[in-house]
């Protein structure tokens, strides 16, 4: 199994996941012409994607998952509740998955949806198995979850969002009202609250570490970075890779 992240951030999230002959895409929250271009990047066909499930409804992460779907006959997994999202209705066809419940998309790649707190009802992280092989993509969570801790542990490879610095958000442009929202308890996670996170998940089999949906205008790459590799050595885990996910450039394909 592979994950490559394609695009991470508030303008759009998508991760390719490559298991056997199956890619599926984990969000498509790009312009459906963006969506072509990363894939054409990751040199892979629209047609050869065989499905797309969703985290939740916002437009950074369903925004041409509808389109997409209607265009290339391609399912998209989705809460029953997010069936009725503008940005999803159009998909044919739409299947719901039910939340904690383990489903098999496609050649043994397995996908389980783990609730958490953000102010879209519902969102959910993933987990995400293939042939002893496992990867978490784990964003748009607006407190440390101990709910989901146990659902999420074990992994591989892990995409963790790593959002906000909070002096740079205090001091930042965004608006008081949309200030409390980010840093609320259903908003994103900052940087010590992505450590607190990380301390709970990295686990013995762990090697690799993607930083994402980093805010442009209330964190750095750099600070992200810093705490995160700063809570790996104090965990004793400085061999792990430490990488961070962008809005613009496609990532690596990453072996789980």
């Amino acid at each position: 199994m592979h994950l490559q992240t394609l695009s991470s951030g508030s303008q759009g999230n998508a991760t390719l996941i490559r298991a056997g002959d199956a890619n599926v895409l984990i969000d498509a929250g790009l312009e459906l012409d963006e969506m072509y271009e990363r894939l054409d990047a990751a040199r892979v066909a629209p047609r050869r994607i065989a499905r797309i499930a969703l985290t939740h409804g916002h437009l950074d992460h369903a925004r041409s998952s509808g389109a997409f779907s209607k265009a290339h006959g391609v399912p998209v997994h989705c809460a029953e509740a997010l069936m009725s999202n503008r940005s999803v209705r159009r998909a044919k066809p739409l299947v719901a998955f039910t939340i904690g419940r383990a489903f098999e998309v496609e050649d043994g790649l397995v996908l389980t949806p783990v609730l958490i707190p953000h102010d879209a009802e519902p969102t959910v992280a993933f987990r995400i198995e293939h042939e002893g092989r496992t990867a978490a993509i784990v964003t748009d969570m607006g407190r440390p979850d101990l709910g989901a801790v146990g659902a999420l542990s074990g992994t591989h490879v892990l995409v963790l969002e790593f959002n906000h610095d909070p002096e740079m958000l205090r001091t930042g442009p965004y608006p008081a009202k949309l200030k409390r929202r980010v840093g609320g308890p259903r908003g994103h996670l900052s940087n010590a609250e992505a450590c607190a996170l990380l301390r709970m998940l990295a686990g013995p089999e762990l090697h690799t570490l993607v930083l994402a949906h980093l805010s442009a205008k209330n964190n750095s790459p750099e600070l992200a970075r810093a705490a995160a590799e700063r809570t790996l050595g104090e965990l004793g885990r400085e061999d792990v890779e430490v990488l961070i996910a962008e809005q613009d450039v496609i990532g690596p394909n990453l072996k789980v």
